[in-house]
């Protein structure tokens, strides 16, 4: 089977792009990773998990928050009237119902967002962010961009960047989305 063939849009190539692996054979064999695709992925894996661990360390030591409690709080301060319904808000977090009901208790109980029911569905209820809620991410904003520009953007040149954001954006789940705080949206 070829990337040409493939119907699952998680693995199939972008059209005219040639990768440099060929995709597993029909049986799902798949030759190993090695030189640059291995050193590439494993730069890939480990700098992400680093970043994330750096930004959250970051988030909660000077706003008591994590880099998951500042992207419910984001989500919420985009959205329209400051709330989602919880299914929405698992969604667009990649949580189970379960974690996301864990991070929003979290977010309850400090006062940055509220559960509402809504009117007409009983079976649904929303996030929403409250006042307090609003100005946490301002100011969580301001330290979580210094440190993105620190540990990420400062690596690379514009022209990289760009290439960066294009050549990710191609991964599965990748997505183009609203700014990353809200004074930019």
């Amino acid at each position: 089977m070829d990337a040409s063939t493939t119907t699952d849009p998680l693995v199939e190539a972008p059209a005219g792009v040639e990768t440099a692996y060929p995709p597993p054979d029909e049986a799902g064999n798949s030759s190993s990773l090695d030189g640059h695709a291995l050193e590439a992925w494993r730069s890939y894996l480990q700098s992400h998990a680093t970043i994330l661990r750096m930004l959250d360390a970051e988030l909660v030591s000077a706003h008591g928050i994590t880099t998951r409690d500042y992207e419910v709080l984001l989500y919420l301060a985009q959205a329209p009237e400051r709330r989602l319904p919880m299914s929405a808000l698992a969604e667009s977090t990649m949580l189970t119902r379960s974690g996301i009901t864990r991070l929003v208790d979290g977010l309850v109980a400090g006062g940055f967002i509220e559960r509402t029911a809504c009117q007409s569905d009983a079976r649904v209820s929303y996030a929403q962010l409250t006042d307090g809620g609003l100005a946490k991410l301002r100011k969580a904003g301001c330290t979580h961009v210094r440190s993105i520009s620190r540990l990420f953007l400062e690596h690379f040149t514009a022209e990289e960047t760009a290439e960066l954001a294009s050549l990710l954006g191609r991964l599965p789940g990748a997505q183009r989305g609203p700014a990353c705080t809200i004074e930019s949206a």
